[in-house]
């Protein structure tokens, strides 16, 4: 067993020498050395979550009444890795989350996610885990799509830390270029895979903002806001057609 300047020395995350994190609750493995989950994103995970808790749970009726809504929804995890996302979704809004899917482009991640499920244990009921590239394989509509793409452009490369490069999945970080590949991939097709009145939640580097928000008028969605994470920088985006 290595010593602690040895570890030190090593630059191994202690994410992955612990082997989990806590995520909104939730217990998450990273035995298969997939991508850490980030405190940014449990940070607007959680106001994501809170958001849809507001939505869903009370509806009011032509008198100004609120009765419960029982509608019971489908969701989204794409680019899930870990899985964190998806499950800290079904952990606390159980009552009325029907189903979640999970979608990566890798067999670890795909692996991954199935051990977490079983560690937090979800229902099999709840949840269906496949390969795709993004939509490619999905079938269906989703009322959420919930999207942590990758998002480090390839001119920022040297800003990521030594120790991230060097451990953790560049999949899961390099996005081309302007490190928009993937999130634009997604807006173009994303609305044909959401129900009426759906909503996608987008994390992004703060920096891209602005061109985000030029590639959202561009595939004409109707209605978006950005939000600042727990550092003050815009981190994600709430998103409907």
């Amino acid at each position: 067993m290595p010593n602690r300047e040895e570890i030190i020395k090593t630059q191994i995350p202690w994410e992955y020498l612990d082997g989990f994190v806590d995520f909104l609750g939730c217990k998450i493995d990273l035995s298969e050395k997939t991508f850490i989950p980030r405190p940014e994103t449990e940070f607007w995970i959680e106001k994501a979550i809170r958001q849809l808790k507001t939505q869903n749970t009370k509806i009011k009726t032509k008198n100004k009444k609120l009765k419960t809504n029982n509608r019971q929804l489908t969701i989204l995890d794409a680019f899930a890795g870990s899985g964190c996302i998806g499950i800290a979704v079904l952990k606390n809004c159980s009552k009325f989350c029907r189903r979640v899917d999970f979608t990566d482009v890798s067999e670890k991640s795909l692996k991954q996610i199935k051990i977490n499920l079983g560690k937090n244990r979800i229902s099999k009921r709840k949840y269906r885990v496949f390969k795709s590239d993004i939509f490619k394989n999905v079938r269906g509509s989703y009322d959420y799509i919930f999207a942590n793409p990758p998002y480090v452009a390839k001119n920022r490369l040297k800003e990521v830390s030594k120790s991230v490069l060097k451990y953790e999945p560049r999949q899961a970080l390099l996005a081309g270029i302007n490190g928009l590949f993937y999130i634009e991939k997604l807006l173009i097709t994303a609305k044909k895979f959401l129900k009426e009145n759906g909503i996608i939640y987008l994390e992004f580097d703060p920096l891209q903002k602005g061109k985000i928000k030029r590639i959202l008028k561009k595939y004409q969605y109707s209605k978006f806001n950005f939000y600042k994470d727990q550092f003050g920088k815009y981190r994600w985006a709430k998103i409907t057609p």
